[in-house]
């Protein structure tokens, strides 16, 4: 009887991790998720900001009258 006791209270033990371990995996995976869309967000925040910054290089290029040396003229 003793034996059945100690395999019910592993087998309870065990089952108490498998939950635990499976309840972290649901709130990591959550996680990950939410992650994956800070990171799509801020490419894609990246991609525009790198469009504004060659636009505003052209434009500049036009300003300077197309020299196409704005470092040495302005120091950028």
């Amino acid at each position: 009887m003793s034996n059945k006791i100690t395999m019910t209270a592993e087998s309870e033990s065990l089952a108490t991790r498998i939950i635990e371990l499976e309840t972290r995996q649901a709130f990591q995976d959550q996680t990950i998720e939410e992650l994956d869309g800070v990171i799509i967000s801020q490419q894609q925040q990246l991609d525009r900001l790198e469009a504004n910054l060659a636009l505003l290089k052209k434009q500049l290029k036009q300003l300077v009258g197309g020299s196409g040396d704005t470092q040495g003229q302005h120091g950028y």
